[in-house]
């Protein structure tokens, strides 16, 4: 009968406006959504741990590589009767400078960034960057200068081994200068890395590159 249904049916509706229909909408509703694909897009976006686990990975690439050619050489050095020593350059030393003071101005601009002085951050980076640039000229002069003296990569077993390990360290380190004109240049409103991070990793970089110069110059003047 009518009169049997009409009650628990009312009761249904009042369940239904209350519950799911037209009170407090739930968590992750339409109020929510915004709020949802903004933390989705966050969680897409890199982290600096990633980008640092990808440097450490490329900089023990390079180190293994460097490490194989010097065993090469230091086995050959010992062992072989056809040697030839080559005399260094001595503006390789004056190389070596600049790429002491690269890491120092690059150091100062990272202070310089911590203090939120982004115009004497940029002025330094871009300092950095263009003694990078000054290194690599000088080892184009110091391979000419060993041209002049009629040293050539296939002079012997020793000039090969100076331009293989000075020509290697020059294209890794144009890979350092890239990343500096990257965090020179780049708009970090719209990228996935601070630049605050985005100098730190850049500086691991190029500090191994000063470094790795270091030893390969220890080992070439030890090597003559």
């Amino acid at each position: 009968m009518p009169g049997t249904t009409a009650t628990p049916d009312i009761e249904l509706i009042i369940e239904d406006i209350g519950g799911g229909g037209g009170g407090t909408p739930p968590a992750g509703g339409d109020d929510g959504g915004d709020d949802d694909d903004h933390g989705r897009r966050r969680k897409r976006s890199p982290s600096p741990r990633r980008y640092s686990t990808g440097i450490a990975i490329a900089l023990v690439s390079i180190l293994m590589f460097f490490m194989a050619l010097s065993s090469a050489f230091i086995v050959l050095r010992r062992g072989s009767d056809a040697w030839v020593t080559v005399h260094l350059p001595r503006i390789l030393w004056l190389n070596t400078c600049v790429l002491l003071g690269s890491s120092f101005t690059l150091e100062t601009a990272r202070r310089r960034l911590s203090l939120a002085d982004l115009t004497g951050f940029r002025k330094l980076w871009l300092v950095t960057t263009s003694l990078g640039f000054l290194f690599v000229a000088g080892q184009l002069i110091a391979w000419r200068q060993l041209v002049a003296q009629g040293v050539y990569i296939a002079s012997n077993q020793a000039s090969s081994f100076f331009y293989i390990f000075t020509g290697a360290h020059a294209i890794h380190l144009l890979g350092g200068v890239g990343a500096l004109l990257y965090v020179s240049f780049r708009k970090f409103e719209k990228a996935n890395i601070l630049l605050s991070h985005a100098a730190e990793i850049t500086s691991y970089y190029w500090h191994f590159m000063d470094g790795l110069w270091i030893f390969l110059l220890v080992l070439l003047y030890l090597g003559k």
